[in-house]
């Protein structure tokens, strides 16, 4: 993309220099046909040096304004004293060059249209705000932060997202620890900085999503309600205290995710709403421009100069932040026209369809342009319906998406484990259900922040019986979901079983891991991601049906099931066997794949997670009798409320005549 100072005509006189733009003619062209995917070098306020001089070039998109100014504690706020001028090719761009502007001043673009409307607004590309509630942008200074983490990026561009473990650990900056001692604040990104990658590395997450760090004035919408696209939430830092968190964490080896929320803005009356007086960056028609759901505006898709927006804001964050991946925000509601709507309450597209033809072609253009220009990112759909191909190449008519949320498991995994274990024989299918779809789409498991608010309780709360069996409850629905296909979400303090719903004005619960079933459950879920993360058997063929097999699903009366996971190589496996009820399950027999002693690699139940301690301490030796399709069988005894996992142990030994009893 151009960055170069432009000589365009001048339309006063043949003497008059024509003022300074960062804008070509290409550049235009670009923006207008949706296609500038690094606007953030060219609109907003950037740094500029003219006739000697430094300052701040001004450029806002305006097309239905008929005057604009900038204002700011550098002029007193007067909105007559510095007036933008429209760029000379009807771009709908407005333009001044300010000389002397400091970093730090605070402005807006004082905004008037025809209708006699008049708008305080701030820069939709300002690289920082001021601190809510307040609202004006900042001018941001040159970063001037030294990245550290060459090791961290190569090896992230070689090494394809979908072929090593991804273990994701969800957390929002503002609660997840907090400073009780100076009025429970919240740490900056620098102190986060300072303990997050040492937290992450030692639990075995392999990545750390945020909830979103973009500037938002409503501190309870978590960030989903964004009013400056750009910049990093001053509550924290600055951009660059930003970069120094994301460098820590990449220090660390831990990716990081940004959560990102292209789907719908709040009406502030600083923000993107009305503008410029008229409906610029959503529909004009409620029916189209309206979300009911969060009382928020839905983008204009088909307006091109939108798309460039929206796209150079992706690949700002992953440019300017060395951010590996983007989980985009409510995707099923941009896929259809009809969401969360009545009869009558939407508009179907040119075809009839209720698909949002407009956001699909969005989609597809996003991701093509990520893959493009940042490659080694990643990007995930947060996408709740059967909207085909979400992570299917654009080329084959798909979004184009690294992976989707695999929602129908998370609803059904907790429907089941929420029952009774007295009642579970009956809703099996529940579990097994996933396996018929696990393979259609690239999926990440998620037990998110969504399921933790809102009246829905903690996940233990969530789980049936007493103290203990919640627990225990809890351990197997982790263990289960670590042995499950497909990438691994965690939302922050599910790790140890917070026995209350995410409380985002304040901190976690960090004390609760001074209890044993607390700190027990926390030493399983690192126990989980170390086996998970060190077993190729269970991501090398992650989001293949090669890599799962079931051996028996059908015990519905004892509530257990039993499957493989299985790498590149026939040798390469491990066995999963979970008991959904509070009994022990004494000489159970299996069917196993091969002759080879099988070792207790994980059980959910052992005491130092706060089970009950039931276990095989020796090697378990099959035995030539058929069962489940299989040569040979192997006798357990099957914890309560548990799971198992069982490695092969060496090379092929002699196979005994008679069972061994464990």
């Amino acid at each position: 993309m151009s960055s170069q100072i432009v000589k365009r005509p001048n339309k006063k006189t043949d003497v008059e220099p024509a003022p300074p733009s960062l804008l070509s003619e290409f550049d235009i062209s670009l923006f207008r046909e949706g296609r500038h995917y690094m606007l953030y070098k060219h609109l907003g306020a950037q740094p500029f040096a003219h006739n000697g001089r430094q300052g701040i070039l001004f450029s806002v998109w305006a097309p239905g304004a008929n005057y604009v100014s900038v204002i700011g504690d550098f002029n007193h706020w007067d909105k007559s004293s510095h007036k933008l001028q429209p760029r000379w090719d009807s771009s709908g761009i407005w333009e001044l060059y300010v000389p002397n502007v400091p970093a730090g001043a605070l402005y807006k673009f004082h905004i008037g249209n025809a209708s006699g409307s008049n708008a305080d607004k701030a820069d939709p590309f300002s690289f920082e705000m001021e601190m809510p509630p307040h609202t004006a942008s900042r001018i941001s200074a040159p970063s001037c932060f030294t990245w550290n983490d060459e090791a961290w990026m190569a090896q992230r561009d070689q090494e394809p997202i979908t072929g090593i473990p991804l273990s994701i650990y969800e957390m929002h900056i503002g609660s997840w620890r907090r400073i009780t001692e100076e009025g429970d604040r919240w740490m900056s990104y620098r102190e986060v900085a300072e303990w997050l990658p040492s937290y992450c590395g030692t639990m075995g997450f392999t990545h750390v999503e945020f909830l979103p760090v973009m500037e938002h004035p409503f501190f309870g919408s978590w960030g989903y309600q964004l009013t400056g696209y750009f910049a990093p939430s001053a509550r924290f830092g600055t951009p660059d205290d930003f970069r120094y968190l994301v460098n820590a964490l990449h220090e660390s080896h831990i990716g990081v995710i940004l959560d990102w929320v292209p789907s719908h803005f709040p009406g502030d009356a600083h923000g993107l709403f009305h503008f410029d007086g008229t409906h610029l960056y959503e529909h004009a028609d409620p029916r189209e421009g309206y979300h009911p759901d969060w009382q928020s505006y839905i983008f204009n898709y088909g307006r091109n100069e939108v798309r460039s927006f929206l796209i150079s804001n992706a690949i700002y964050w992953l440019a300017e932040f060395h951010i590996d991946g983007l989980r985009v925000d409510a995707v099923a509601s941009m896929l259809y026209r009809d969401y969360s709507r009545k009869e009558g309450e939407w508009i179907p597209n040119h075809l009839g369809g209720r698909e949002n033809l407009e956001a699909i072609y969005f989609l597809q253009q996003l991701n093509d342009a990520v893959h493009t220009l940042q490659p080694g990112t990643f990007t995930i759909a947060e996408e709740s319906t059967a909207f085909p191909g979400v992570t299917q190449p654009i080329a084959e008519g798909g979004l184009g998406f690294d992976f989707k949320w695999m929602m129908g498991w998370m609803h059904d995994t907790l429907a089941y484990f929420h029952k009774d274990p007295v009642y579970r024989s009956f809703h099996q299918h529940q579990l097994t259900f996933s396996m018929h779809y696990a393979y259609s789409e690239r999926f990440v498991l998620p037990l998110s922040h969504d399921e933790v608010v809102h009246g829905k309780g903690a996940l233990i709360a969530k789980m049936p019986g007493d103290e203990w069996q919640r627990t225990a409850n809890l351990r197997l629905l982790y263990g289960y979901m670590f042995g499950h296909p497909g990438a691994k979400l965690l939302f922050m303090g599910d790790e140890w079983g917070q026995d209350h719903e995410w409380r985002h004005d304040h901190s976690l619960s960090w004390h609760q891991l001074d209890h044993p079933f607390h700190k027990g459950i926390s030493e399983l879920v690192r126990d989980l991601n170390h086996l998970y993360t060190s077993e190729p058997a269970l991501y090398q063929n992650n989001y293949s049906p090669e890599g799962f097999e079931w051996i028996d699903f059908n015990d519905t009366q004892n509530s257990v099931f039993c499957w493989m996971r299985k790498g590149k190589t026939e040798d390469d496996y491990l066995l999963f066997i979970a008991n959904a009820t509070p009994r022990v399950l004494r000489q159970y027999e299996l069917g196993v794949p091969g002759e080879r002693p099988l070792k207790e690699r994980l059980n959910t139940d052992n005491a130092k997670y706060g089970g009950s301690d039931v276990r095989h301490a020796d090697l378990l030796y099959p035995v030539k009798q058929p069962m489940h399709g299989r040569s040979c069988s192997v006798s357990l005894t099957l914890p309560p409320l548990a799971l198992l996992v069982l490695q092969p142990e060496g090379s092929n030994v002699p196979i005994q005549e008679e069972q061994f009893e464990s």
